[in-house]
């Protein structure tokens, strides 16, 4: 017995040398992840853009304006004193608190961000700092936003305020888009003043209001510091900072980094090493359009979350409320379809952390991780149609594997050549997005399948890019099931494709694309610091191989492989896959 336990005792010691060392946390990160924690486990909320510019709904005098209704103002570069004769006309009616809150709970959202004053200089609260807001410059006469936090505290829903700090076009001293670089405010009877009077009579003032006023903030959400100083945003800061367990965004100034970065319009193609939240807009405007009918689909909108809490960040999907005080039907019934989603299948996205695979190409992965293990949530939104969901590198051991919308629905599976092949005949999938769930055991264990020399080659499919959308414009996308996927609606010259891959050996290597081109483009390639130009001739109907060149790689290791439209001179391209062909 002596013996064993001295063997006992050696083991356990020597096992607990070759531990990985876990990284001590300063108490400034424990604070940072305290604070972060019911955040980072909520991962979808909503936004609402609710202000004066519901009452022109994009129209001015007969004219639909071009761009985002809530800048109205300076796009049609209305008078101030013009512009405040909205007010007389902004009676939101039908504006229900509770009814709002509860579409937000219903989509499955944690929490809720709305403006409080955007670039329009008008509060959407009782503010005593200025009388431009709801309750004294319209018939209205009611706080929207106080009736808000009462309805989300009821429903324990988290809450945020929206504000802009530097632009306020109604005010002498306030900030507007290019004065920066010198260009003047569009209404000459508005009298210039310092920006400090501005930040000293209105923002201070109404930030604090805001703080103080409406039960404690969790988000306080600042937008585009254009014109914005340093000693500006400290005094906004340190109001800020009062309520320690406050959340802020990024944009108070550049390049203040807040508690969380904002990337609008379009979803990284990787996640980010910092905590942060795609704003996105339904339709194209934040604020209400009565004629903008641009609608991302539900299965646009359900698949966008489930990329974005794939990759470790949260989705704060906007609405905008008409000039009554409603949600559009269109933004009603897209929530709806995402909170039925949710209801079943809301394990694989709330609390759940990024996907520990470079690329699925049917899908994307959550994960939650367990003392004595890790579910793997596969979201397949292509099945193959031979109906075996094959899962690259996975090596760990499995305990399990079933339909996270009914758990009684379990699945064969086998491993085969490196992979997980998962057998999936009889089960009625979800068209949006089916849910399986792996149960592994013991330390998660993942080879990469980034795309590498093989065979002399380097095989970049459509459905392993990167595709770097603008926040407003067209949109390529990928269609298709693997291996047959193309990138189509390649229309914006703004697009940029990439791929992520390791190149083991230097050396020169030759591309080949495969591709169908309306027109004629010219397309800019670059394969790590190198890059060449080619000229795509029209294809007419017809995929063609083409071959621009030949690249020198002079270092190994993993690089990048972009393709980027020659500005104006771009039509529309579709892709089918590049090969990156080792010669020497």
């Amino acid at each position: 017995m002596r013996n064993l336990i001295v063997f006992l005792a050696i083991i356990f010691f020597v096992s607990s040398c070759f531990q990985p060392e876990k990284k001590e946390l300063i108490p400034e990160e424990i604070t940072q992840n305290k604070k972060m924690e019911w955040w980072r486990e909520a991962r979808f909320g909503m936004f609402i853009h609710w202000g004066l510019y519901a009452v022109p709904a994009g129209e001015w005098k007969g004219e639909r304006i071009p761009g985002i209704s809530e800048w109205i103002m300076l796009n049609a570069k209305i008078p101030v004193k013009e512009y405040e004769k909205l007010a007389e006309e902004f009676n939101p009616a039908n504006f229900n608190a509770e009814e709002w809150v509860k579409l937000a709970k219903y989509a499955g959202m944690k929490y809720i961000v709305i403006t409080s004053k955007h670039h329009d200089g008008f509060a959407m609260y009782h503010s005593l700092a200025s009388k431009y807001n709801i309750v004294d410059a319209t018939p209205f006469k009611r706080d929207p936003l106080k009736e808000l936090a009462d309805a989300c505290k009821k429903n324990e829903i988290r809450l945020g305020f929206y504000y802009s700090q530097a632009q306020d076009w109604h005010e002498p001293g306030g900030t507007y888009r290019d004065i920066e670089q010198g260009k003047s405010h569009w209404d000459p009877n508005l009298e210039r003043e310092p920006f400090m009077n501005y930040i000293d009579g209105k923002a201070v003032p109404q930030v604090k209001e805001i703080l103080e006023n409406y039960g404690g903030l969790d988000i306080l959400w600042w937008d585009t510091p254009i014109g914005m100083t340093e000693d500006a945003a400290l005094k906004l800061k340190a109001v800020a900072d009062e309520y320690p367990d406050m959340i802020q965004n990024n944009r108070l100034y550049r390049p203040w980094k807040g508690d969380f970065s904002t990337p609008e319009q379009h979803v990284p193609p990787t996640g980010l090493n910092y905590d942060w939240e795609v704003c996105m807009t339904m339709n194209t405007s934040w604020g209400y359009k009565w004629y903008d009918n641009n609608w991302k689909s539900s299965e646009t909108l359900i698949r966008m979350l489930v990329d974005i809490a794939s990759k470790g960040g949260n989705l704060l999907l906007n609405v905008g409320p008409d000039a009554l005080g409603q949600i559009p039907d269109s933004s009603v019934v897209r929530l709806q379809a995402m909170g039925q989603w949710l209801q079943r299948n809301s394990q694989s996205i709330y609390g759940t952390t990024a996907s520990p695979f470079f690329k699925l190409p049917w899908g994307r992965c959550t994960k939650r991780e367990h003392k004595n293990g890790t579910t793997l949530y596969f979201h397949v939104f292509n099945w193959p149609k031979d109906q075996i969901l094959r899962v690259p590198g996975l090596k760990s051991r499995i305990s399990d594997v079933y339909l996270v919308s009914n758990p009684g629905q379990k699945f064969a599976f086998k491993f085969e050549d490196g992979d997980l092949l998962i057998h999936a005949p009889s089960v009625t999938f979800d068209p949006v997005n089916t849910v399986i769930a792996v149960e592994t055991k013991g330390k998660l264990k993942v080879e990469s399948n980034m795309p590498t020399l093989k065979d002399g080659k380097i095989y970049l499919p459509a459905d392993f890019a990167d595709i770097h959308n603008p926040g407003y414009g067209s949109q390529a996308r990928v269609e298709g099931q693997s291996p047959k996927t193309v990138i189509k609606n390649w229309v914006d010259e703004r697009t940029k494709i990439e791929w992520m891959l390791n190149v083991p050996e230097p050396g020169k290597y030759k591309i080949n694309m495969y591709i169908k081109a309306a027109g004629e483009n010219i397309m800019n390639l670059k394969l790590g610091s190198e890059e060449i130009t080619e000229e795509l001739d029209d294809s007419g109907n017809e995929f063609v191989l083409v071959t621009p060149g030949e690249i020198d790689v002079k270092e190994s290791g993993n690089v990048t492989f972009s393709l980027s439209p020659e500005q104006g001179n771009w039509n529309e391209v579709e892709l089918h896959f590049v090969e990156l062909e080792l010669i020497n």
